[in-house]
C-alpha cells in the first residue's frame, strides 16, 4: 500500500486570510484522518504565510497517524510580523522540539512561492549529512527532497538519509500538456530503480492529482505521496471526505 499524507498548508492559507481560527487546523487534520488519510504533512516556512509553528505543536499533540514536517533546515529563527502570531523558532529547532515521525528536508528559499527543485548535494551534501544524523539520533525518519537525477540520488544515499521524496512537477507538467509523458515517466522509473539500489525508501510529491496519480502509483517501491494543493481544490468540488477517498482510490488503496 502507498501511504497518502495530506498536506494542510492550503487549509492554513485560507485561515490566514482572516484573523480567525477558521478553518481549525487540528480539526481539519482529524477530518482527513477520519476519511482515510494515512498521515498529515505540513511545511512551515519562516514567514508563516500558511502553516505556523504553533500549528505544528497543536498537530503533534493530537495526531495518532504519521506526522511529516517539511522545510529548509538552514532557516533560523525569525520574528513574527503579524499580531497574534508567535515567532518562528527556526526549522531544526522546531523539528527537534516536536520529533515527528518523519522530517523531509527541502532546499527552498524565502522568495519561492512553492518548492521548485531538489537538493544539489554536490554543493550541499557536506552540510546536509550532519543534519540528517541529528534528526536520526532523535528517532526521526529523514527524507530529502530530490529531483529524479540518478547521480544526485546516489549522493543522497551517502548522507545516510532514510528516504528521498521525488519532486514530481516535471511529470505532472508533461502529463497535463500535449508533450509525450513517456520520456519523463521513464526518468522517474530510473530514479526509483537507483533509489532501490541504494537502499533508500521512496516518497513523492508536488502537483500530483486525480488525473496523473494512478499512473505514477505504478512506480516500483513507492511508499508515500504527500498531496495538498490538488486535494484541497478537489475537496471544494467533492467534499473533503470524498476527496480523500478519491485519492486513496487513485493510489489503488480502495
Amino acid at each position: 500500500m502507498i501511504a497518502l499524507s495530506v498536506n494542510l498548508n492550503k487549509i492554513a492559507l485560507i485561515r490566514n486570510s482572516r484573523d480567525t481560527t477558521n478553518p481549525d487546523i487540528p480539526a481539519h487534520a482529524q477530518m482527513c484522518i477520519d476519511a482515510g488519510a494515512d498521515g498529515i504533512t505540513v511545511h512551515p516556512r519562516p514567514d508563516q504565510r500558511h502553516i505556523r509553528a504553533d500549528d505544528c505543536f497543536d498537530l503533534a499533540a493530537m495526531l495518532k497517524v504519521e506526522f511529516n514536517i517539511e522545510g529548509n533546515p538552514m532557516t533560523g529563527p525569525r520574528k513574527s510580523e503579524r499580531a497574534g502570531v508567535g515567532d518562528y523558532p527556526g526549522f531544526m529547532a522546531l523539528v527537534k522540539a516536536i520529533r515527528p515521525a518523519q522530517c523531509t528536508l527541502v532546499p527552498d528559499g524565502d522568495g519561492q512561492l512553492t518548492s521548485d527543485h531538489g537538493f544539489d548535494l554536490k554543493r550541499d551534501g557536506e552540510r546536509v549529512a550532519p543534519l540528517v544524523q541529528e534528526l536520526q539520533a532523535l528517532g526521526i525518519r529523514t527524507s530529502l527532497f530530490m529531483d529524479p537525477d540518478p547521480e544526485q540520488i546516489r549522493l543522497a544515499a551517502q548522507t545516510g538519509t532514510d528516504r528521498i521524496e521525488l519532486y514530481t512537477e516535471s511529470y505532472a507538467a508533461a502529463y497535463s500538456h500535449p508533450d509525450p509523458v513517456e520520456p519523463v515517466f521513464r526518468t522517474f522509473m530510473e530514479a526509483a530503480e537507483v533509489a532501490a539500489e541504494e537502499g533508500l525508501g521512496l516518497n513523492a510529491g508536488h502537483d500530483l492529482d486525480l488525473n496523473n496519480l494512478p499512473r505514477f502509483a505504478g512506480i516500483p517501491g513507492l511508499l508515500e505521496v504527500s498531496i495538498g494543493h490538488a486535494l484541497t481544490v478537489d475537496a471544494i468540488r467533492l467534499g473533503l471526505a470524498n476527496a480523500v477517498a478519491a485519492y486513496q482510490a487513485a493510489l489503488g488503496n480502495s
